[in-house]
């Protein structure tokens, strides 16, 4: 064991443990400091010493902001991308305005659609929602074209993913109402790219044409296929009400043909949106289904005034957890 001024005591065996808690104590009391005492009080003073050297962080940015040279090249590149970035942001902004009004004249355009409720009145409704949907497609999503002309589409993406999703629904919906079916991916897509011819100047003789597109992905199309099948439903129910039996049936064929093409997609491509849609359209397709079971089996008991009333309660019984061929995905 040994002890040196300023040191720590230092026990080379254990049994001399407790002798050397007995001389640490009175080193202590004899006013001899240990090695961790000595630590602590250079700690204090290198902490009393430092409250000297604070600089006042304030006074240091004045400084430093006065000595920035705003001619040189970094800092013009910096301005250079802050005037990018503005302009990007303000872009997004437009296209964002432009996607707000298409998705509330697509929802016009749906509602339209549902005020056909008898044959008299059927073509008139469907020219005046066809001249609205072409409206849209030649100015607001032709507003959206010209944003994106140059740029990088999938930057501004979101900005009018829900209204194309919406047109999309309306769009489908008036093809279903007036034939019976609707068109694919490929056909949209060439209906929502623009092609313009300038007019000769004075350095060219010869006019030039540009093309401009917006850009529609195969998930929007799926996703707007998704909610046009709620619609469809929606119509079904209706035309019990005005006892227009034998178009219920169809409809429910076609939604039930959408339901599974939309299980062969699922089974390949895992998306969480079209998962979530897919849900919402089993429901869709499970109350269709319903109604159209309750007419064919109660249909002469009920009289066609009550006819929608017990197939939408019928629908409403019916739980899809308890279909043991259902499956959340």
């Amino acid at each position: 064991m040994s002890q040196g001024r300023g040191e720590s005591l230092i026990c080379e065996s254990p049994r001399f443990a407790f002798v050397v808690k007995k001389c640490r104590f009175h080193v202590r009391t004899r006013g001899c400091m240990t090695a961790d005492e000595l630590t602590l009080g250079s700690r204090r003073n290198r902490k009393h010493h430092d409250k000297e050297k604070i600089i006042n962080l304030g006074d240091k940015g004045k400084e430093v902001m006065e000595d920035i040279n705003e001619n040189s090249l970094v800092i013009q590149q910096f301005h250079e991308y802050a005037a990018e970035l503005d302009a990007k942001h303000d872009r997004y902004e437009r296209i964002f305005k432009i996607n707000r009004d298409v998705g509330i004249e697509s929802k016009r355009i749906i509602f339209l659609l549902h005020t056909i409720d008898k044959e008299s009145k059927r073509n008139a409704v469907l020219d005046a929602a066809k001249t609205r949907l072409d409206n849209v497609v030649q100015k607001l999503f032709r507003n959206i074209a010209t944003e994106l002309d140059g740029q990088d589409a999938y930057q501004f993406h979101r900005a009018y993913r829900a209204g194309i999703e919406e047109y999309i629904e309306a769009l489908t919906f008036h093809e279903y109402l007036q034939n019976g079916d609707m068109q694919d991916w490929s056909a949209l897509e060439k209906a929502l790219t623009y092609h313009t011819i300038s007019s000769p100047t004075d350095s060219s003789e010869q006019s030039t044409s540009k093309t401009m597109q917006v850009m529609v992905t195969p998930t929007d199309y799926i996703l707007g296929i998704a909610d046009l099948t709620g619609e469809l439903m929606r119509k079904c129910i209706n035309n019990l009400a005005i006892g227009d039996v034998s178009s219920c049936y169809q409809t429910c064929n076609f939604v039930r043909k959408i339901y599974i093409a939309f299980l062969g997609y699922t089974s390949v491509v895992h998306n969480n949106e079209v998962n979530k849609k897919i849900i919402t359209l089993k429901h869709s397709l499970t109350k269709m289904e319903n109604a159209c079971y309750t007419i064919k089996v109660r249909g002469s008991e009920i009289p066609k005034h009550m006819l929608a009333d017990v197939a939408i309660a019928a629908a409403e019984e019916y739980a899809t957890e308890d279909d043991e061929g259902y499956q959340a995905f």
